[in-house]
């Protein structure tokens, strides 16, 4: 059996984190809350200079 998941797997995944969170309690929608403002904070300038010499330098 394969590892991967198939398009109903996936449909199914995607229709679980629809109804996500009517159930859970208080602190996990904070949790998530704060979550998503982590990931949608921009990158710093000095974090992508940083990633930028690594590309340069083949990541030496």
């Amino acid at each position: 059996m394969s590892s991967e998941k198939t398009e109903k797997d996936l449909a199914k995944d995607l229709k679980k984190g629809e109804n996500a969170g009517k159930d859970d309690p208080q602190w996990a929608s904070g949790l998530k809350r704060l979550y998503d403002q982590v990931v949608d904070e921009p990158l710093p300038d000095n974090f992508k200079d940083l990633l930028s010499k690594l590309d340069e330098n083949g990541g030496k």
